[in-house]
């Protein structure tokens, strides 16, 4: 059995782990556990993550949780220098940017997505997915200004910023990007990596798969 196991189906933030995973070659097993009584809420579940959320990791004896600390524990362990900055200044810049993440874009993104895909059409409330458009214009902007002049938000090389940030607004390459270019570019180049096209291909048969009253079990759970 391989040392690393990731918990969560690949619908959820587990998406970012397992791209990681996969951007590091790393060697894993994936246990697709649900949301719900019958997954994340059952006792052994909660022994490794008592949030009852997806998803956790456990590589080797050490437990992990919350998606975007695990990428960056799992970059700098395994791509130190590489994908994940070498100096103290870059290193801080991939918080910086991890954590504007989940406080500028993140909500405003599932919000747009179950109103404007993901839930049955006739449940799609049109003020809730524009209203998330008015929210996310102004930090939409603040990255395609921090992309004006660089190809990644560190600079030249793809990072585990990049892959936080795009794992994040993931769902966003539906909407139209036309006013905010270099994001919409920046999006398409991350996304189009091979290891993200092999998690999004997971998060694809995921959603395909979710009945509709997990759905909106979700947007409830989360006052979506």
């Amino acid at each position: 059995m391989p040392d690393l196991r990731i918990y969560g189906i690949a619908r959820t933030r587990a998406f970012r782990v397992l791209w990681i995973a996969m951007e590091l070659g790393l060697d894993y097993e994936h246990f697709p556990v649900e949301i719900g009584d019958a997954g994340a809420q059952t006792p052994e579940y909660l022994t490794l993550n008592p949030n009852g959320r997806l998803p956790v990791i456990v590589d080797d004896n050490f437990v992990l949780f919350e998606s975007l600390a695990i990428t960056l524990y799992l970059a700098k362990k395994h791509a130190d220098g590489t994908l994940y900055p070498g100096s103290l200044e870059g290193e801080a810049r991939c918080w910086q940017w991890t954590m504007w993440a989940l406080t500028e874009v993140d909500r405003g993104v599932n919000i747009w997505s179950l109103h404007a895909v993901r839930l049955p059409e006739a449940e799609r409330e049109p003020a809730k997915r524009e209203e998330a458009l008015k929210v996310l214009a102004k930090p939409f902007a603040v990255l395609d200004a921090a992309l004006a002049a660089q190809p990644y938000l560190l600079g030249n090389d793809f990072t585990v910023a990049d892959l936080n940030v795009a794992a994040v607004i993931s769902r966003a390459i539906d909407m139209d990007l036309s006013a905010v270019p270099n994001l919409r570019g920046w999006l398409t180049r991350c996304l189009d990596r091979p290891a993200a096209k092999q998690a999004l291909a997971l998060k694809s048969q995921a959603d395909a798969a979710t009945p509709a009253e997990v759905t909106r079990r979700i947007a409830k759970l989360n006052r979506l």
